[in-house]
């Protein structure tokens, strides 16, 4: 009985770090309504940054799933960070590859679902303790902009 207890416990502990994120990982991600994106849909993600994360440097990366469905190789977001105490914003314009004639769809997927991690920032420093905002927008043509699940950010602390 103390043998299937210490397994069972064991087989636990290693599925529950498993799951667990990693350290120093922040993401999150916005379900878009209907499955289509809509310019006048922007999503705002807030993180917080601690006094001694200043001294740290992070990849930002946007993350997006959409449908085998999109009708694009690449798609187009404007993405504005308000840093604490400011009341500017500084924005900045993305042209994401997702797919390319030869390859096909560039992220990973699963059935007829793809999500792509692109890095738009490498070691990146966060000058100010306090709440960053991350809105995004997307600045493609079609409006709204069908075939596409979840917009998000990831945020990894560069070891």
């Amino acid at each position: 009985m103390k043998n299937l207890f210490a397994t069972l416990l064991i087989l636990f502990t290693v599925h529950w770090m498993a799951c667990s994120p990693p350290v120093g990982v922040f993401e999150k991600d916005i379900t878009l309504p209907g499955q289509q994106w809509e310019s006048g849909f922007r999503p705002t993600i807030d993180f917080n940054i601690k006094e001694d994360d200043t001294t740290s440097r992070y990849n930002i990366y946007l993350v997006l799933r959409h449908t085998d469905a999109y009708n694009y190789n690449n798609i187009w977001i404007r993405g504005t960070v308000r840093q604490p105490g400011d009341t500017a914003a500084r924005s900045e314009r993305y042209d994401l590859l997702l797919a390319t004639n030869d390859k096909g769809w560039l992220g990973s997927g699963m059935d007829d679902i793809y999500e792509h991690r692109v890095q738009i920032q490498q070691e990146t420093k966060f000058s100010r303790p306090g709440t960053y905002s991350f809105t995004l927008e997307q600045i493609m043509r079609e409006d709204p902009l069908k075939h596409v699940l979840n917009i998000g950010v990831r945020i990894e602390k560069v070891p």
